[in-house]
């Protein structure tokens, strides 16, 4: 099942009332679960993606500091880009699907420094300021609501911080082609998203940057990746060559991002100073990391060894091998 296909299924199964997914976040914004679906066999394992995992891989250590204190991947499915993160000391695996979070438990569980979060992007439980860096790859196009999406994340970052974000570009080279020969009817320059599936997108990068701008984050750099995904070069080229060739045009695709993948490297030049930690992040109590989704206060009391508590709301969230759900209330 190719992605798209993959993800309308995903969207329609969900919509149905009886569902054990919700389709709307309790904030109105409809989202895209995966969870109990095979994304990892179906998009990612012997699917013929290994030039687009070695790309991402190449512009992720270009742009991320190598070593820091905390850092989180939202979106982080079953832990594919972990391995990228073990220069710090805290790794935090955050996503909405707590089937895809038990698969990086069983690759990663195994080291103290990961700690596994199921929650809802749109009420972030990460508690401000606590990211030394942040990732978001291959989740953007997923998005409904990007505005709203980064005003939660903006927060989650201080002043020295760095946030590495992916989004899908609409205007890339392919699409510029086929509308130029009448090939489609949509233009890549209308600023205005592009949901070609159900809750696929793809964004204009005046427009992406015109969001991130209004969110408080000042875009340092830009690459465009991923120039090479087409089928006759994938199937008859080696993945390190094409991987190395699209890795020369990084700099150049940020500049006239053609390439169907866009990387920004982002910071919140307003955000507060780096808070005064109580400890090293891989020893700080889980109720300073977290605050309630529900109503954002924090911190959150430790009520168990696994079970944290809202002074605020009185809602408690609790962790079961090994994830801490904040989708609902324990």
């Amino acid at each position: 099942m190719s992605a798209n296909n993959l993800a309308a299924a995903k969207c329609t199964a969900i919509e149905q009332p009886n569902s054990k997914a919700d389709s709307t976040a309790p904030t109105g914004v409809p989202v895209i679960d995966y969870e109990g679906s095979g994304y990892r066999q179906d998009f990612w394992e012997g699917q013929g993606r290994e030039y687009e995992d070695a790309i991402e891989r190449i512009a992720l250590q270009r742009l991320l500091p190598p070593q820091g204190g905390r850092i989180a991947e939202i979106g982080a499915g079953f832990g594919r880009l972990a391995d990228l993160y073990l220069g710090y000391d805290q790794i935090v695996l955050f996503d909405y699907s707590r089937t895809m979070l038990a698969d990086a438990v069983r690759k990663w569980g195994h080291d103290p420094r990961f700690v596994f979060v199921a929650g809802n992007l749109y009420e972030m439980p990460l508690a401000a300021g606590t990211l030394d860096t942040l990732v978001m790859v291959r989740v953007m196009h997923h998005l409904a609501d990007v505005p709203a999406a980064l005003a939660q994340l903006q927060p989650l970052l201080h002043r020295s911080s760095t946030a590495v974000l992916e989004y899908a570009n609409k205007r890339n080279l392919k699409a510029v082609l086929r509308w130029l020969t009448r090939r489609q009817r949509w233009s890549p320059f209308d600023p205005a998203p592009l949901e070609f599936v159900a809750m696929n997108f793809d964004f204009h990068p005046g427009w992406m940057a015109a969001k991130m701008k209004y969110a408080g984050l000042r875009v340092d750099e830009r690459f465009g990746a991923s120039h090479f995904r087409l089928p006759a070069l994938k199937n008859n080229l080696p993945v390190g060559l094409l991987a190395r060739l699209d890795s020369r045009l990084f700099q150049i695709g940020g500049k006239f991002p053609l390439a169907p993948s866009i990387f920004v490297r982002t910071a919140a030049s307003d955000a507060a100073e780096r808070p005064q930690p109580e400890a090293s992040p891989g020893e700080a109590s889980p109720a300073h990391l977290f605050r309630c989704p529900s109503c954002a206060a924090h911190p959150l009391a430790a009520t168990g060894p696994t079970l944290l508590q809202c002074p605020s709301c009185a809602r408690q969230y609790g962790q079961t091998d090994r994830i801490w759900d904040f989708k609902l209330p324990a």
